[in-house]
């Protein structure tokens, strides 16, 4: 029998990769999204992508009854939960707005599942719960913590599903925390594609790569790393979808709830980035060095051996690849945002 999901924020970044593998992976998989932050035409793009039709449902997880009537369309085996803010910044800026969407929304969600019965959850969280550390690769283990209004949201919405599932035994979880997705689908038909100045570093320099913007601000030169810039984790989006089915498998066929890892286990280096993006764009990218930002570490990135003793996952795409398949899909005209 074929499992039905619900996948939350299913036309956005990450969401729309994860549809496409779960598919691959033989689940019928429903999107759940208000398009607020994505393309309309990524159901389209899937379509091509997966050849059947896409179930939509235009939705805003802030709206209970809207929720109820989703659940009460279909039976769904499981929720893939990444409908929520997350630009860091703007996260400062609008803590009220962050808290009502990522937190209420969560508690909207686990309602409308508990009401329909609906027991199984993978939540897209952050590594950005860690508490700043010098002890690399980062456990899962290591302290907890928050910098940031949307950190907050996220250790929130993991001891949220925590307490619900304590309470009760139905309940079945995957918490997943990240740093940095990066690249494409390898169709080039879904990308990231941010409308306006990007917060994170891949994006950033594809605008750089594609003339949109002047060159790469480098904040710091002098951290004791080997090329002196700050290394972070980068996962390739397809790894990080494939890692989503694996944890939704892990639940549905035993039942085993988990807070894991999802990364490569190494760090780049934003010269390393740069480097790879301008070997995948077959130019060199002009960069300007700018003094280091307050609160930025030299390094930071996960350990992810447990996500591979647990469900057998282990990135498969190096930087190279991300960088490629970035270019890929940025370079590609009908990827333009008002572009067919």
């Amino acid at each position: 029998m074929t499992r039905k999901i619900l996948l939350t924020g299913g036309a956005g970044y990450i969401g729309s990769h994860t549809y496409a593998a779960l598919c691959e992976a033989g689940y019928d998989v429903a999107i759940l999204d208000n398009f607020d932050n994505a393309r309309p035409d990524v159901p389209d793009r899937l379509e091509v992508i997966t050849g059947k039709p896409v179930t939509v449902h235009r939705c805003d997880i802030l709206d209970p009854a809207a929720l109820a009537r989703v659940f009460a369309s279909d039976h769904f085996d499981g929720v893939v939960h990444f409908a929520a803010r997350k630009a860091v910044g703007e996260s400062q800026r609008m803590p009220l707005e962050y808290i009502e969407t990522n937190c209420t929304g969560l508690i909207n969600l686990l309602k409308a599942m508990r009401a329909a019965e609906v027991f199984n959850i993978v939540f897209s969280s952050s590594a950005t719960v860690y508490a700043p550390t010098t002890d690399w690769p980062i456990p899962e283990g290591a302290a907890l913590g928050y910098a940031s209004t949307y950190a907050y949201t996220k250790l929130m919405g993991e001891q949220i599903i925590a307490q619900v599932a304590a309470a009760d035994p139905r309940w079945h979880y995957g918490v997943l925390r990240y740093f940095n997705p990066a690249g494409a689908h390898t169709s080039a038909l879904l990308g990231e594609d941010p409308s306006d100045i990007p917060n994170n570093l891949m994006p950033y320099i594809a605008k750089v790569a594609t003339g949109e913007l002047p060159a790469l601000n480098v904040f710091g030169n002098d951290y004791p790393t080997p090329d002196g810039t700050g290394v972070r984790d980068y996962i390739h989006v397809m790894d990080l979808a494939r890692g989503h089915v694996l944890s939704l498998t892990e639940l549905i066929e035993r039942g085993n709830s988990h807070t894991l890892n999802l990364g490569t286990g190494q760090g780049y280096s934003v010269l390393d980035m740069l480097n790879a993006y301008s070997r995948a764009c077959g130019k060199e990218l002009p960069y300007v060095v700018a003094p280091r930002r307050e609160g930025d570490l030299d390094c930071y990135y996960g350990d992810p051996t447990k996500a591979e003793a647990l469900l057998g996952f282990r990135a498969e795409r190096g930087l190279d690849a991300m960088c490629a398949d970035s270019w890929a899909w940025v370079s590609r005209k009908s990827n333009m945002r008002g572009q067919g």
